[in-house]
C-alpha cells in the first residue's frame, strides 16, 4: 500500500470515499493481463463500490458531497446513441474505474457523469451490501431478468457459482425458476443451495452439460456462463433444450472459445451476451432488495481490509462465496 496524491473530479464527475469494495474475478482478469485497457503499471484495481460523495465538478447537477452511493462498473457519457437509447450499459465511450482509470481498492476513487452514473443507496443498507451490487449483481440480474428473460416454471442452469452465480442462482429463484447449480467446488454448491437451487451438477464428475440434460428432463430453458472459460461456456450452450437461450455473463480470457454451432443451429438455440446494467434500470432491482424477495448480503462470506487486497487477489477463487473489501479495518 502506498499514499498517493488525491484524485480531483473532471468538471461532469465526482470523487467517493470508498467505504466498500468487492473483490471481483474481472480485478482478476485485469491482473492477469487479459483487459487492453490496463496497458501501464503501477495500476489500481477496483471497479464495484459504495461510498459517500466527497466532491463534484462545476457542471454536476444533482449530486453533492455528503450523498451515499454506488455506481455501475460501467460508466456511461450519457451522449452517445447507445446511451441515447438507454443502452448506457454498451457506452460508446464508456469508462471503467479499475480498467481505465484507477479504480477504487483505494480510499477514494474518481467517477466520470456523475449525472449518469451516481445512484443513491437505500438509507438502510449497508456499505458492504450497496458495492456488490455496483457489478456481479446487478449484472446478474439484467442477465436473468432481461437478457435471458427467465419466467416462472423455466429450468434455469447456471455454470460457476462464484459471486455472479451466486448472485444469478438468487435472481432466477427469485423469478419462480428451478435452478441447476454447476460447480467443482462443494462449498461454493453449498452457498448456491443457500441461494435457492434445487438440483446440483458437480462439474468434475464428468459431463457436467450430459448431467443438467438428465437433472431438466432435455435440457434447460436458459443456461448462464457465470464463470468464463471455454469449457463452461460450452457446457452452458450443450446444457440446453431445444430453443434454449444461452447467456454469456462470465468474462472470457484471451483466445478460441470453441462453441458447438451445430447444436446452436439443429436446436435453434440464442447466444446472448450480457454487459452490467446502466443506472437507471437500478430501481426494480432494489425494490426487491427492499421487499426482501433478494438478499444480497447473504452472499458476502468475509469482509478484508484494503492491506489484504492483493493477497486475496492473488488467491482468488480460494474462499467461496463473495469477498468485500474496506479501506480500513475488517467490520
Amino acid at each position: 500500500m502506498r499514499e498517493l496524491p488525491d484524485p480531483a473530479p473532471a468538471p461532469h464527475g465526482a470523487v467517493i470515499r470508498v467505504e466498500a469494495t468487492g473483490l471481483c474475478r474481472s480485478d482478476w482478469h485485469g491482473w492477469q493481463g487479459h483487459d487492453p485497457d490496463i496497458r501501464v503499471l503501477p495500476h489500481v484495481p477496483g471497479h464495484e463500490l459504495a461510498g459517500v460523495v466527497e466532491a463534484v465538478g462545476s457542471e454536476v447537477r444533482d449530486w453533492r458531497p455528503g450523498a451515499r452511493v454506488t455506481v455501475p462498473f460501467v460508466c456511461a457519457c450519457g451522449s452517445c446513441t447507445a446511451c441515447a437509447t438507454g443502452e448506457q450499459q454498451v457506452c460508446e465511450r464508456q469508462t471503467q474505474p479499475g480498467f481505465t482509470h484507477w479504480g477504487s481498492y483505494a480510499e477514494l476513487v474518481a467517477i466520470d457523469h456523475a449525472d449518469v452514473n451516481l445512484i443513491a443507496i437505500p438509507e438502510e443498507m449497508a456499505a458492504v451490501t450497496a458495492a456488490g451490487l455496483g457489478c456481479r449483481f446487478a449484472t446478474s440480474f439484467r442477465a436473468v431478468a432481461q437478457v435471458g428473460r427467465v419466467r416462472p416454471g423455466e429450468w434455469v442452469a447456471v455454470h460457476g457459482c462464484g459471486g455472479v452465480g451466486l448472485s444469478a442462482v438468487m435472481i432466477a429463484t427469485a423469478a419462480g425458476a428451478r435452478v441447476v447449480a454447476v460447480d467443482i467446488s462443494t462449498d461454493a454448491l453449498h452457498l448456491a443451495e443457500q441461494a435457492g437451487a434445487t438440483h446440483f451438477v458437480d462439474g468434475s464428475a464428468g459431463d457436467a452439460a450430459a448431467q443438467v440434460r438428465e437433472l431438466t428432463r432435455g435440457g434447460a430453458h436458459v443456461s448462464l456462463d457465470a464463470l468464463g472459460s471455454p469449457q463452461t461456456c460450452a457446457a452452458s450452450v450443450e446444457s440446453l433444450r431445444r430453443r434454449g437461450r444461452h447467456v454469456q455473463v462470465g468474462l472470457l480470457p484471451g483466445g478460441p472459445t470453441p462453441v458447438p454451432m451445430d447444436r446452436v443451429i439443429a436446436l435453434e438455440l440464442s447466444l446472448l451476451g450480457s454487459h452490467g446494467m446502466a443506472a437507471h434500470a437500478y430501481p426494480p432491482m432494489l425494490e426487491m432488495i427492499r421487499a426482501g424477495l433478494l438478499h444480497p448480503d447473504q452472499l458476502i462470506t468475509r469482509t478484508i481490509g484494503l492491506a489484504d487486497a492483493g493477497k486475496a487477489l492473488a488467491s482468488l477463487g480460494s474462499v467461496p462465496g463473495v469477498t468485500m473489501i474496506t479501506p480500513g479495518f475488517p467490520i
